[in-house]
């Protein structure tokens, strides 16, 4: 993808997720990456790298670096780059998947100032987890990763990638979650990219499962008001929020929208609370970015669909002049259904599953039960788009 002229500044991201290696001490059966290892690439970004990576993105305000992999804690240098980023001033969180998380790592998380640490858990039992995790041993390491993090101090997060082996054990992810004394509760509905394309047919959820799984979520979010609870990856969850709050369809800017329970409501605070906003859907190129381990830009982790490479431009270029970016943001591109729904500013889709199922990050999300079809919606299109409804 090619980078364009730099006119009016676009807001910058409110995530940055830096994939600071792609090895990785798991070898999971959704993995996004085909290319697993335990062994650190030469080709990751140097010390020097990473470092300029951090100070360019302390220059911005309050976004928020989420160090991934792989698995970050391989990275040989990870205590210094997040004792770094802190002291740059940048909200920090680590998203591991705590297997190699001891009483001694954990202190030296708590020390390195990190502001939350994420523990994937795919299941809320050992025969769940560890099947999807193809390691066993996996999930009782993950737990005493996380009673570790929990004895240090350091807040955490539960990340749970939702698929078929897993999506009847919900109410069990959250009595986990709690009695883990987490802070949140992240769902990641699968995208089915890298390892995922091979369990895809098997795994993933369809349409009507996915309503089911948001109409739970909303549901939850009322129940269960003392733990954070977030859609990733499922951005129709906002039309779904609108839809039992009777809001309608979409026509303003959503992050004014608010209301109990409204995902826009949610981390208004600063600090660690702030990593729980979120404002619309599909954030990849408009809030959201992935640096791969190699300098890599990409508008989030599950489309593999280069934007521009840190180690030819500044990641501030990339982001305000970037085809694809520039696309990502116009909801005037989206086709098929996503094209002519009203919802499709607080939503827009999945640009990631609908690459992955069609190959068009514009397509339209392969996975969304909701059928648009309304005189207004229609006419809000054609308004929007200037005569011409994109199909």
């Amino acid at each position: 993808m090619k980078l364009l002229e730099h006119k009016d500044a676009y807001p910058w991201p409110r995530l940055v997720f830096w994939e600071t290696t792609a090895a990785c001490n798991l070898v999971c059966s959704h993995c996004r990456r085909t290319d697993v290892t335990d062994e650190v690439s030469p080709d990751d970004l140097s010390v020097r790298e990473a470092e300029g990576l951090i100070d360019e993105l302390s220059g911005w305000g309050r976004t928020i670096l989420v160090l991934s992999g792989g698995e970050p804690l391989l990275r040989p240098d990870i205590f210094h780059l997040m004792s770094y980023a802190g002291k740059r001033g940048l909200i920090v969180a680590l998203a591991t998947n705590g297997t190699l998380i001891d009483q001694g790592v954990a202190k030296r998380i708590r020390e390195s100032g990190v502001d939350r640490v994420s523990i994937s858990l795919d299941g809320a039992d050992e025969l769940t987890h560890d099947t999807f995790r193809r390691l066993p041993g996996s999930f009782r390491s993950a737990i005493a990763g996380a009673e570790a993090l929990r004895a240090a101090g350091t807040p955490i997060q539960i990340n749970v990638t939702v698929a078929k082996h897993n999506a009847d054990q919900l109410d069990e992810m959250v009595r986990l979650a709690k009695g883990l004394e987490a802070a949140a509760l992240h769902l990641f509905l699968l995208v089915p990219v890298g390892c995922g394309m091979e369990i895809a047919e098997e795994q993933t959820l369809q349409a009507d499962a996915y309503e089911e799984t948001l109409n739970w979520l909303y549901e939850t979010e009322r129940r269960e008001p003392d733990l954070q609870l977030k859609a990733t990856c499922a951005p129709h969850y906002f039309r779904v929020v609108r839809q039992h709050q009777g809001m309608g369809v979409d026509r303003d800017d959503p992050s004014r929208t608010t209301g109990p329970g409204h995902p826009a409501s949610h981390g208004a605070g600063p600090g660690p609370v702030a990593l729980h906003a979120s404002t619309r859907g599909c954030l990849a190129g408009s809030g959201v970015c992935f640096v791969s381990h190699s300098g890599k830009i990409y508008g989030c982790g599950y489309m593999p669909i280069e934007a521009g490479d840190l180690r030819r431009n500044t990641l501030a270029e990339i982001w305000q002049t970037s085809e694809l970016f520039a696309e990502l943001r116009d909801p005037g591109c989206l086709k098929g259904k996503c094209g002519v729904c009203g919802f499709r500013r607080v939503c827009g889709g999945c640009r990631a599953r609908a690459y992955g199922s069609t190959g068009d990050y514009l397509a339209e999300e392969p996975f969304c039960a909701y059928q648009p079809g309304s005189r207004s919606e229609l006419l809000s299109t054609v308004s929007e788009c200037q005569g011409e409804v994109h199909t």
